[in-house]
């Protein structure tokens, strides 16, 4: 029989434990061992060796391993001992491998503080003592001590309810409290819903009223919360990011390419009697100008730099390439309570009867707001703790809000000194309604009775009930929480006083509106996202009144867009959801069903969708989503482990400035992609053209693992930290499917390959054919010629693809990072081409003054050309 069937003494006798002494140690630890600690299994840590070898899978690094194993094999067969190129391969391999899993390795330890953080002791009866024990720590047939504000870290048997209720949100998706009742019973065949199960407690929820016990019946995995975080961690791993896909299809561009150009070149020497040794040199500089070495590098870092920028704005990020996906995203489906409302509870209207009186509850409080407040705050069970200098409410969420609203003019503690508790009858969900009793300092007694509006009216004999009508009505329409303030004072108490002698000949003293009020911010950043093409839904679990008012009041609902009810939505088949999709924009009292298939129809219509969410019954969606994000603060551990990023602050607008930050990473990216493929074509070009010309292999692969490495490197990594200089967000979302070079981006990378190509060849030329200083012209000189102008040239290209107008529109200090590793790159260039002992490593020869005029007029001529091509064909750079 499940625990919720099972009675008290059934409980009891099944978990053999004292109900006044709690488990003893030995219980404890005997308990511990037979059904496990309360925890929750997660999926093993990859080890180190298999992060590296996925690391390794990729095939531009496929490519670069086969080039140092030819390399090494042909340096091994000449016998010269210089393993250099194959080892600098090896190196860059390393060095690719190593920042990937060190970026992974940071985001998992700053998930695990996270989980630290949040870390929650609860009371526990063992030994005849009641102690704080830590969630962990809790074993099966402890008994809880549960009271208001207690937060539920296992599954437990109620024993003992006294006007207790349960806010089970995160669990079951239902924004009311649910009344808890121990000696409820069950039909044996009917099916029992969890929010049914009154019998019950769960993990994951909290304790708003009242105060009772519970036996412990199931922790860690066997809980129900447990049961969903095991269903997450069986399902397969996530799908690969839109970027992600792009790298990879031009990571398989490039190995045909490869291939291509390697079959070219060996027809080629082969029909030109070249050397075999020297055809498998030439393979291997072809293997090594397509492969972008530094790519992988840098597309990391700019994911990592953009986490970094992404944390100081109060969001984690879990899985690095949830940062380039945000910025393909073009839909938010985003939680109403705490996310795009401050998830407390607030007074937003007062109308005092006696009056007439309606007041807008701001920063201040009216005279007439306070009379009617005053009696409503006292009418609670609200507890007010003090911890490091802020004040904690305890309470249900309804009675909190009066509370907060008191004391922004006068102390509760100073008003139940004036008016001192007598007699109280509590709330329940059958009543709808609460009648406290307190003795008044001129005499005699005044009982408050509040509740709801519809309750009270037959039972309020004093008023303008005409008016009060009008103003619930109002209230309503404004999708507020309406609560009714009455009285009644009595000179004498009864013996045996009764609800109906408190609750007789009631005086009405005004009604109260309550709501989730939204965040300040949450407007703009609902209208930010707008003019960014990102469209904002709300998916929420309340009523579809509250919901609509509030996100016409963010700005999410507009006039002509749709709501729909979760019941609603389950007469639609999947045809007719896709078929109207885009129509809705508020979905109300929906289900995790439900979030799952609104998702998944928004990804049939080909959108990048973010999800947001806290509770343990959002975590499928979050999985399904394209990114899934849960809140730090109020999310549930299931919630948080199947999500991609996690806010700190759960906040809607940090997920709009993550949008922002993603679109910029991708700007940067596609910069990168421009600057290191502009220089690795033209490589591609340089040695193809010249072999069909029979200059020979005018670059050896030390030459372009240079380039590649330090030329492109070095200024390539400062790419990483450029500042956008546009508004990223006055641009639609880049659409999923677009190709990595649409939008202008491959047409540059021709024009500067090209232009790259044409100075390195003529520089060749003049090497093998032109007469400088007397200097015999010979191929080694070409060579160094050739070595010497494509690193300059790359060099100086970083300048030309920072923006789409002229270099000299930036300033330095926007970025003095790549300014100085150009200078550093340019220096390292000039020691190596300078320094004989470098000049042997490199295979490069001593060139003259002349030579070094070459070199320098030849290295700027792609720079003025495209300076010019911006000034009189600015759309050719426009990406």
């Amino acid at each position: 029989m499940t625990a919720y069937r099972k009675g008290i003494k059934e409980t009891i006798a099944a978990q053999n434990v004292d109900v006044q002494e709690g488990l003893s140690k030995k219980q404890v630890s005997v308990s511990r061992e037979k059904f496990g600690s309360n925890v929750f299994v997660t999926k093993k840590k990859e080890p180190l060796w298999h992060k590296i070898l996925i690391s390794l899978k990729d095939v531009a690094t496929i490519i670069l391993l086969i080039a140092a194993v030819i390399s090494f094999v042909a340096t091994y067969i000449e016998g010269t001992g210089h393993y250099f190129e194959s080892l600098l391969i090896i190196g860059i391999v390393i060095i690719n491998s190593f920042l990937s899993i060190f970026q992974e390795g940071k985001a998992e330890n700053s998930l695990a503080a996270l989980h630290n953080l949040n870390r929650t002791q609860v009371k526990v009866l063992r030994d005849g003592e009641v102690n704080l024990v830590d969630a962990d720590n809790i074993v099966l047939g402890d008994i809880l001590i549960i009271e208001n504000g207690s937060a539920i870290v296992a599954d437990a048997r109620l024993i003992e309810a006294i006007e207790l209720q349960a806010e089970e949100s995160a669990l079951t998706g239902e924004s009311l409290p649910v009344e808890k009742d121990a000696d409820a019973i069950f039909n044996s065949d009917a099916e029992v819903s969890l929010g049914e199960r009154v019998t019950m407690v769960y993990r994951g929820t909290t304790i708003v009223n009242g105060h009772g016990k519970a036996i412990v019946t199931a922790v860690g995995m066997q809980t129900e919360m447990g049961t969903i975080a095991g269903l997450l961690n069986a399902e397969n791993g996530t799908s690969l990011t839109p970027l992600q896909r792009r790298l990879v299809q031009l990571g398989k561009n490039i190995s045909w390419v490869a291939i291509g150009a390697a079959i070219v070149v060996l027809i080629l020497g082969i029909a030109q009697g070249m050397d075999l040794k020297h055809i498998f040199l030439t393979a291997i500089s072809l293997a090594v100008a397509v492969v972008p070495e530094t790519l992988a590098v840098i597309v990391t870092m700019t994911l990592a730099l953009g986490v970094q920028r992404i944390a100081q704005k109060h969001a984690i990020i879990r899985r690095l390439p949830a940062v380039e996906i945000l910025g393909t995203t073009n839909v938010i489906a985003s939680d109403k309570t705490g996310t795009l409302t401050q998830n407390k509870m607030t007074v937003r209207k007062v109308w005092q009867n006696e009056q007439n009186h309606l007041s807008e509850i701001h920063d201040d409080l009216d005279s007439h707001a306070i009379e009617v407040l005053s009696l409503a705050a006292i009418s609670t069970n609200v507890s007010i703790k003090k911890n490091d200098g802020q004040t904690i409410y305890d309470g249900l969420p309804t009675e909190v809000a009066l509370v907060r609203a008191i004391e922004m003019d006068k102390s509760r503690d100073a008003l139940l000194a004036t008016y001192p508790l007598v007699d109280q009858i509590p709330f329940n969900s059958t009543k709808k309604r609460m009648t406290t009793v307190h003795k008044q300092p001129e005499g005699g007694y005044i009982a408050i009775t509040k509740g709801a509006f519809d309750v009270l009216l037959p039972m309020i004999k004093h008023g303008n009930m005409v008016q009060a009508e009008k103003i619930n009505t109002m209230f309503g329409r404004e999708a507020l929480r309406v609560l009714t303030i009455s009285k009644q004072t009595f000179d004498v108490m009864p013996e045996n006083p009764t609800q109906a002698f408190y609750e007789q000949n009631l005086t009405l003293v005004g009604l109260v509106g309550i709501i989730d009020p939204p965040r300040p911010e949450s407007t703009l950043a609902v209208e930010k996202a707008r003019l960014a093409g990102v469209k904002t839904i709300m998916i929420t679990g309340d009523h579809v009144e509250t919901a609509s008012a509030i996100a016409s009041e963010i700005g999410i609902l507009h006039e002509g867009d749709q709501t729909i009810t979760g019941s609603e939505l389950a007469k639609l088949s999947d045809q007719e959801l896709d078929a109207n999709i885009k129509a809705y924009t508020v979905y109300a009292r929906v289900t995790p069903t439900d979030k799952i298939r609104i998702i998944k129809s928004w990804q049939r219509q080909d959108a990048t969708i973010a999800m947001t969410g806290d509770g343990v019954n959002d975590a499928p969606a979050l999985k399904a989503a394209n990114v899934g994000i849960s809140m730090g603060e109020t999310g549930t551990d299931v919630a948080r482990d199947a999500s991609d990023i996690i806010l700190t602050d759960d906040n809607f607008a940090t997920i709009v400035d993550a949008i922002s930050e993603g679109r910029g990473v991708y700007i940067k990216i596609r910069k990168t992609i421009n600057f290191l493929l502009s220089a690795n074509i033209s490589e591609i070009i340089v040695i193809l053209i010249a072999m069909l010309l029979g200059w020979g292999s005018p670059l050896l692969p030390v030459h372009l693992l240079f380039i590649n490495l330090v030329s492109d490197g070095l200024p390539g990594f400062a790419l990483s930290r450029e500042p956008i200089l546009t508004n990223v967000m006055n641009e639609p979302p880049m659409p999923k499917k677009t190709n990595l070079f649409a939008q202008g981006l491959g047409r540059q990378i021709t024009i500067n390959a090209v232009l790259f190509a044409i100075v390195t060849l003529i520089a060749i030329w003049i090497g093998q054919n032109v007469v400088f200083g007397g200097l015999v012209p010979n191929e080694q000189i070409g060579q160094t010629l050739a070595f010497i102008v494509l690193s300059m040239t790359s060099i100086i290209h970083v300048f030309n693809i920072r923006s789409e107008k002229s270099l000299f529109s930036i300033k330095y200090n926007a970025n003095p990072g790549l300014v100085n590793m150009a200078i550093l790159a340019t220096v390292i260039t000039l020691v190596v081409a300078l320094l004989p002992a470098t000049q042997v490593l490199f295979g490069l020869t001593a060139v003259s003054v002349g030579h070094w005029i070459i070199i320098f007029i030849l290295s700027l001529v792609p720079t003025i050309i495209l300076e010019l091509l911006k000034r009189v064909q600015p759309a050719l750079f426009k990406v």
